[in-house]
């Protein structure tokens, strides 16, 4: 039998690969359940419960939410808005301003305008109720307080053209507070969270959130694994 060569070109031990043969696909990893495993997200989770709607005033590891100052491996566990109830006096205000041209024919206040001049003012009056719902939910939606996993964030948002930023690291976090006064807050369970910093910011205030003894509780734990 005529030896080989090239000894160094055969390795009978290598396995033998058949081009013909598909190589198997990498095992894909569910992104579902690598957030579940997570403990972080899992805290939140335990508790504050699952997300809710969209428009709620409690997200809870939000799918969808962002903000332009979030960091790239920076995770959102909670969003916080203002308790719903707070939304009740605009509203209120809004379905008001809607009826009041039909106290024209109760109370003629503008009979000696000429029909045309009043037909004039009645569409100006909606659209300036438009404009100051459209103001007050976005004030209410946009005013947001987020929990990441690396620090609190307030957004105040005042008008389209204005908006207000404050932060502090969770190691920065110093104390936690809540103050409930009156008697909606009671039934409805929201109040103030006031969160004692070492940060530029001294102090900073989640205004009128749901639930705020366990958004006190999560800001503890996640403040405790940061010291």
């Amino acid at each position: 039998m005529t030896r080989s060569k090239d000894l160094d070109a055969v390795a009978p031990d290598d396995p033998v690969i058949n081009p013909s043969t598909p190589t198997p696909p990498p095992p894909s990893v569910d992104s579902n359940s690598a957030d579940s495993t997570d403990p972080l997200r899992q805290k939140a989770y335990d508790l504050m419960g699952h997300a809710k709607h969209s428009l709620s005033a409690l997200l809870v590891n939000p799918k969808v939410f962002n903000f332009e100052e979030k960091d790239h491996d920076e995770e959102i566990l909670v969003v916080l808005r203002p308790h719903w109830f707070t939304n009740v006096r605009w509203l209120l205000i809004t379905f008001f301003m809607l009826f009041a041209p039909l106290l024209i024919r109760v109370v003629p206040l503008l009979s000696f305008f000429p029909a045309r001049y009043q037909f004039v003012m009645i569409i100006f009056w909606y659209i300036l109720t438009f404009a100051f719902a459209f103001e007050s939910f976005l004030s209410w939606y946009f005013d947001v307080f987020i929990i990441t996993n690396e620090r609190v964030i307030d957004i105040d948002f005042e008008n389209l053209l204005n908006k207000k930023f404050s932060e502090a690291g969770l190691d920065k976090i110093q104390d936690t507070s809540t103050r409930v006064a009156g008697l909606a807050q009671t039934m409805f369970n929201f109040g103030d969270v006031l969160i004692q910093t070492a940060a530029e910011i001294p102090e900073i205030t989640f205004e009128k959130v749901p639930n705020p003894e366990k958004i006190i509780k999560i800001i503890q734990e996640l403040t405790e694994d940061k010291h």
